[in-house]
């Protein structure tokens, strides 16, 4: 008995200590910060500003549609950092390196999956302060701006699972990267981010409405609009339950097999 407990302590600690040094990693690395500080800055920016005025009449009109839509479009590319980062760290051979270690096996992988966390929360922040500095005021009390930053961020880790399987299986992180980034525009951008699903053709409305982003920023815009948890909401929760059920042990065995 005490040494299970014992092992699954040092699980714990190793896993930290994964996450730690990921996070250093990031820091060493400014440009693995983009995804996650300028491209909310840049798209918030550029979208408000250069269609705020077409779209809704004014920019501070436009930013209750666009605030979520960048949030959860920064959110993806967050998420998909995830898979570039373990198949760099494959490609330069340093889980070979951790093989020799006596730490837990499994604590590379979770270590870079926990630390994607903070990631995805510095993310959310700097997307939401993003649109307070240029005039979005929440109608809804701070409590639900949490939890819909929550909701957002959980999804975002969920879908960390998925990229991180990918960049196991991957044979380079430049197709990490080619593969993120196409699925991070085609979601976003074929969803109702950036523009109102009722100003579409009827062929791309039934498109737009059958794409999942689409239930997460409305999710996330009722909940930061009305201060209501919707049916979207436990959709979302619920889909990001799921992917991880699902991804979690996929990814693990791929994770085995290359170690």
């Amino acid at each position: 008995m005490m040494d299970i407990r014992v092992q699954k302590t040092n699980v714990i600690a190793n896993t930290a200590t994964m996450a730690y040094r990921n996070l250093l990693k990031t820091i060493h690395n400014p440009e693995q910060f983009m995804d996650v500080i300028i491209q909310p800055v840049m798209f918030m920016l550029m979208f408000g500003y250069l269609f705020g005025g077409a779209i809704a009449g004014d920019v501070k009109a436009y930013l209750p549609t666009i605030v979520p839509g960048i949030l959860i479009q920064t959110l993806l590319s967050a998420a998909a950092g995830s898979g570039t980062q373990i198949r760099d760290d494959l490609d330069s051979g340093v889980f070979d390196r951790f093989k020799s270690l006596p730490i837990a096996h499994i604590a590379p992988l979770a270590g870079q999956l926990f630390a994607d966390i903070l990631r995805l929360l510095i993310a959310t922040t700097v997307s939401l302060l993003t649109g307070f500095i240029m005039g979005w005021r929440p109608a809804v009390s701070f409590t639900w701006v949490v939890a819909a930053a929550l909701l957002a961020i959980f999804l975002g880790w969920a879908l960390s699972w998925v990229f991180a399987l990918f960049g196991l299986l991957a044979k380079s992180s430049t197709m990490v990267q080619s593969f993120s980034m196409i699925t991070m525009m085609v979601l976003s951008f074929m969803s109702s981010a950036f523009v109102p699903v009722k100003t579409m053709p009827k062929l791309m409305q039934n498109i737009v409405n059958i794409n999942p982003v689409t239930y997460v920023i409305k999710a996330t815009r009722i909940m930061l609009e009305q201060g209501t948890w919707s049916k979207q909401a436990w959709i979302v929760l619920g889909a990001g339950i799921l992917i991880v059920i699902i991804f979690a042990p996929l990814t693990v065995l791929a994770y085995n097999k290359k170690n």
